[in-house]
């Protein structure tokens, strides 16, 4: 691992891709479909709530922050009239289970149970209090299976960061078009997150003004000193977020582990089509 990067980013760089083959692989949306969520958002949006049970919108706009509340709103509850939560938590292990599988046909079952069982140990370490996503997924039964069990505990994982990072968007005050407009100026294209974000020009427009007022961005839309600043800060703080799980691990540990995971995360990688974290060695 790069002794320059905080070891919670460097890992999280590794079990993230794991995590995402669920919303951009075939199986997982076959898997989807046929659990009647036909459309990728309904998908998405069911996939990722369903540990909260049938929850209703305003809690989900909350919790994936960065989300237009209108595109949460077309999809939320809608999609419970079409399967149930426990049939979404079926559905989307059963697709990342089976684009896992193969994704990694050529990796030794060794590796691939190694960093399950590593991540898992990882995961049952997590202190979730004020994490909800974290603190859902954690809670949910461990798959028989093991690309399942992989995917199950890079998922808790990633929520646990995410969860850590929302709080860190907050306490930087950003809203979430604002988030996103920053994270476009940094380095993911504009055209690519937007739509998938769900915020009309309009929205963008004016997030893109209050972050001009506070200095962040340039007139043009360029990012400041001080919004590179400010940006760097709140990255920061996800990472101290995310740390506590790994301070007490040997760094002989985490090197096992960044090594099994590596191979893995790489064929994850180049399933994802669009970067919109800013992922190394993903497409822009």
């Amino acid at each position: 691992m790069a002794d320059l990067v905080h070891p919670a980013r460097s890992l999280w760089w590794l079990f993230e891709p794991v995590h995402s083959v669920t919303y951009f692989s075939p199986e997982g949306s076959h898997a989807f479909e046929a659990a009647g969520l036909h459309g990728a958002w309904r998908g998405y949006f069911a996939g990722r709530s369903a540990p909260l049970g049938a929850v209703d919108a305003p809690p989900v706009i909350a919790a994936f922050f960065s989300f237009s509340p209108t595109l949460v709103e077309r999809a939320l509850p809608e999609v419970w009239t079409h399967a149930s939560p426990e049939r979404v938590l079926t559905a989307r292990v059963e697709g990342s289970s089976a684009a896992l599988a193969r994704l990694l046909e050529h990796v030794e079952p060794e590796q691939v149970e190694l960093a399950a069982t590593a991540l898992e140990q990882a995961a049952a370490r997590l202190d979730c209090a004020g994490r909800v996503l974290a603190a859902a997924n954690a809670a949910l039964p461990r798959p028989a299976d093991l690309y399942g069990r992989l995917w199950q505990a890079a998922t808790v994982m990633r929520e646990h960061r995410g969860d850590g990072h929302v709080a860190a968007l907050v306490a930087a005050g950003l809203d979430g078009c604002e988030a996103v407009v920053i994270r476009c100026a940094m380095d993911v294209r504009r055209e690519v997150l937007q739509p998938r974000r769900g915020w009309t020009d309009e929205e963008w427009e004016a997030a893109a003004a209050r972050l001009v007022e506070r200095g962040w961005l340039t007139a043009k839309g360029a990012v400041t000193e001080l919004g590179r600043i400010r940006h760097q800060a709140l990255e920061a703080a996800t990472d101290l977020a995310a740390a506590r799980v790994w301070e007490n691990y040997p760094r002989s540990e985490l090197d096992v582990l960044a090594a099994a995971l590596k191979p893995i995360s790489a064929l994850c990688r180049n399933e994802l089509p669009v970067n919109m974290l800013g992922l190394p060695g993903v497409k822009a």
